[in-house]
């Protein structure tokens, strides 16, 4: 059959019907709501109608394109949707849909960002990162210790102390209880149930004991501490679960070569309980990004956590918007940084 006969020219046809009717009908249902006057009243179900469409175009478009751009599509799809939702919320804001003082549009966040970045606040003494372009002048004036004062001034450094500190004290040892715990059934079963319910307890809810326990409460340590509970018990639990979930045939596998209880360790169950470990890792890792941003709402003068709650005191919505963002950098930045800790440990899940 040519490429050109009427049977391929209405194939061709219905395929481009797939993805090109829902954009017709996403136009039409813009309009009419601009015309009729339906979007403060009924915007959440033009979205979320114009959401559906938008899914049924991508889906058909996607059923017509060849095996070698499928890849690129999905990448340009997962990068342009939320460029359409900053669209979308950029002028429900700048049009008075959605209220501007409490949703600021996504332009004055970049702004208030930029400002937040480039500003030194010498009311409170810091800026978000530090002012690294004064590193040079700094230490030719005032040397190392100099430097080490922009850290100390930095909200993102603060956090992100707090953070890799507190996590690494809670993770180290849990490693190792996990990994006990999932060997020993004696200890899994003396610690699992403890454990288990002091996981779902909310570690924020121990912060007041542990400023009692310090000496100084509202210094760095009941906040390094709390991080270090919260990945701790996730960690261990997790560990254990990928202990006890190593295939029984690779255990026995290991045993029927002779492998000594060392062997059976570094070849059999370390290798077969690290996707399990990663997973706990990962989740502890969010969990103490969570944790901390909560303790520095109200009990911080430096962090990201105490900008956010700052700017929500005085109304800065903007910037305490953009403090949010900085957030969610962290955090996609740490569990990025993490995921290459683990392509480097497992080179065989590449």
């Amino acid at each position: 059959m040519s490429a050109g006969s009427p049977v391929a020219g209405r194939t061709g046809a219905r395929g481009a019907g797939a993805w090109l009717t829902p954009l017709v009908v996403l136009a039409v249902l813009l309009a009419a709501a601009g015309l009729l006057g339906l979007w403060r009243s009924w915007w959440w179900a033009i979205l979320g109608a114009g959401f559906v469409l938008v899914v049924l175009a991508a889906e058909g478009a996607s059923r017509r394109l060849p095996f070698r751009l499928q890849t690129p599509f999905e990448r340009a799809l997962a990068w342009l949707f939320p460029l359409l939702v900053l669209a979308a919320w950029e002028w429900l804001s700048t049009s008075g849909v959605l209220n501007p003082r409490w949703f600021p549009p996504p332009s004055r966040i970049v702004g208030a960002l930029w400002d937040l970045t480039v500003n030194y606040d010498r009311f409170s003494g810091t800026s978000l990162i530090g002012r690294p372009w004064v590193i040079p002048s700094r230490l030719a004036e005032q040397g190392w210790p100099g430097v080490a004062a922009l850290f100390d001034e930095s909200h993102v450094w603060a956090t992100l102390s707090r953070v890799i500190i507190g996590f690494v004290l809670g993770a180290v040892p849990a490693l190792l209880v996990g990994m006990v715990m999932g060997l020993n059934r004696t200890v899994r079963t003396m610690l699992d149930s403890t454990m288990s319910a002091i996981y779902v307890l909310p570690k924020i809810a121990i912060f007041p004991i542990l400023m009692l326990v310090f000496p100084d409460p509202f210094g760095e340590g009941p906040k390094v501490t709390v991080v270090a509970i919260s990945a701790f018990f996730l960690v261990a639990l997790s560990t254990m679960a990928g202990v006890q979930g190593i295939d029984k045939v690779l255990l026995q596998a290991g045993s029927n070569f002779g492998a000594n209880r060392w062997q059976m360790l570094r070849h059999v169950i370390l290798p077969g309980a690290l996707p399990i470990v990663f997973n706990g890792l990962r989740l502890a890792l969010g969990t103490a990004l969570i944790v901390i941003v909560a303790v520095e709402f109200v009990r911080a003068k430096t962090g990201v956590g105490y900008l956010v709650y700052y700017h929500w005191q005085v109304l800065g919505t903007p910037k305490m918007y953009a403090a949010l963002v900085v957030v969610m950098v962290l955090g996609v930045g740490l569990t990025a940084l993490l995921q290459l800790v683990e392509r480097l440990v497992m080179p065989w899940r590449r």
